[in-house]
């Protein structure tokens, strides 16, 4: 696909992955439609920057655990920007849960927010491109495919966006393809110091972690391809083994 002038909804892209993805799609000329939840500041600041290389960019608020929000936020974006070509599902819910210490309300959030709500963004789009050439990147986690026993709720959550992501690619072919990328140890979660990331790096037989740049490259990859759909591209140092 050429980028030029395609429009892109990320969601979640007003930090962390979802922002490095966003302002490397606007530099290779895409407009954006920037989503966040309550992270106004930083994604205000990320349309800013879009901006300033030229390109268009609107930020737009949802709660992702309502599928209301979620199904109306392909419709808002199209009405700021145009019809949407590319739809990646970046924000994410991660929070611990063991067999125990999961309850419903922690079971349904991860659910809503990692899996329901990327189903109803990915119907809206689908309704919305016809026969245009169009991509889905779901962010699933390599954990989908070797689920623990810590973040119970949230490896179920992602397994399932996992299964979608392949249902999907046979459902809207040829125009769409769908595709996920799965990352590894990328950036530490919030709150860490750092010490779990280098103690983590032990663990990966590449003996380091990655950076958001890899993410990007993987995006950049799925989008040029014109033959690759209902792929897990796994972006992990080798963790995943």
């Amino acid at each position: 696909m050429d980028l030029r002038d395609k429009v892109a909804l990320i969601t979640g892209s007003g930090v962390r992955l979802g922002r490095a993805m966003a302002l490397a799609l606007a530099e290779r000329g895409c407009d954006v439609i920037v989503h966040y939840h309550q992270s106004d500041d930083e994604a205000n600041e990320v349309v800013a920057r879009i901006r300033q290389m030229g390109r268009r960019a609107v930020a737009l608020s949802a709660d992702l655990r309502n599928a209301g929000q979620a199904g109306e936020l392909v419709e808002r974006g199209a009405q700021a920007l145009g019809q949407v070509d590319i739809l990646i599902n970046s924000a994410s819910l991660f929070e611990r849960g063991t067999l125990d210490e999961t309850t419903e309300a922690l079971w349904d959030h991860h659910l809503a927010v990692n899996l329901k709500a990327p189903f109803f963004l990915c119907q809206a789009f689908a309704r919305q491109i016809g026969e245009r050439r169009g991509h889905i990147i779901n962010m699933v986690d390599w954990r989908a495919v070797r689920p623990g026993t810590a973040y119970i709720a949230y490896y179920m959550s992602k397994t399932g966006l996992l299964a979608l992501t392949e249902s999907l690619a046979q459902a809207l072919g040829p125009h769409v393809q769908v595709n996920a990328i799965a990352p590894g140890a990328i950036l530490p979660p919030p709150g860490d110091d750092g010490s779990y990331f280098r103690k983590l790096a032990q663990r990966v037989p590449l003996k380091r972690t990655g950076s958001p740049e890899e993410i990007v490259k993987g995006v950049l990859y799925l989008l040029d391809s014109d033959f690759v759909t209902g792929e897990t591209l796994f972006i992990t140092g080798g963790e995943h083994l």
